[in-house]
């Protein structure tokens, strides 16, 4: 019997989340399996993985091997190298001691890469939301000027309208006011 490492797709239609599953390779990719030893998220930056690190490496120990995509996900977790040093260990290269300071060195530069690439993400978002409410505070001025040129020139035809009204209205009542009475010259 085959064992493969291998993930199992599980979310939303366009959403994946995947388990890490060791099963039989003759058994469907969502189907059965022996054991679900962690789980795998690329839709959050970076990708959120959970692994039970010691269960891979005894499968790997026993023999099950896994996909490429798996592989990449043991390496970047640190198994693939744990599994590399064990076998150093036994052949007797290397101590059991030496291996653990090796791989630790190797977490924690790791982790301090993470970490980085954590703190340029988050600073990349901070400084796009603030070039963001730069540009919409900007839109934001314009529009207003906009508005209030519209509005300047509204006041000033409806001044000039009502001056215009207004100077209508006083030649319809000047020559009313020009006119001087006829006296009456009969009497």
């Amino acid at each position: 019997m085959a064992v493969k490492i291998r993930l199992s797709r599980h979310g939303k239609k366009n959403y994946a989340f995947f388990h890490i599953v060791v099963a039989d390779s003759r058994a469907p990719r969502d189907g059965r399996f022996i054991e679900q030893i962690g789980t795998y998220n690329p839709n959050t930056n970076p990708a959120t993985i959970t692994l039970d690190s010691d269960r891979a490496l005894v499968w790997l120990n026993y023999g099950a091997q896994p996909t490429d995509t798996c592989r990449r996900i043991l390496s970047y977790k640190g198994v693939m190298l744990r599994k590399h040093l064990q076998g150093g260990v036994k052949k007797g290269a290397l101590t059991q001691e030496q291996a653990d300071a090796k791989f630790n060195a190797w977490m924690q530069e790791k982790e301090a890469k993470i970490n980085a690439q954590k703190s340029q993400i988050s600073a990349k978002k901070e400084a796009d939301k603030k070039a963001a409410f730069e540009v919409e505070t900007k839109f934001k001025e314009t529009k207003a000027e906009a508005v209030a040129k519209k509005k300047a020139e509204e006041a000033q035809k409806a001044a000039e309208a009502a001056a215009a009204a207004a100077a209508e209205n006083a030649e319809a009542t000047a020559p009313e006011a020009d006119a001087q009475p006829v006296e009456n010259t009969e009497a």
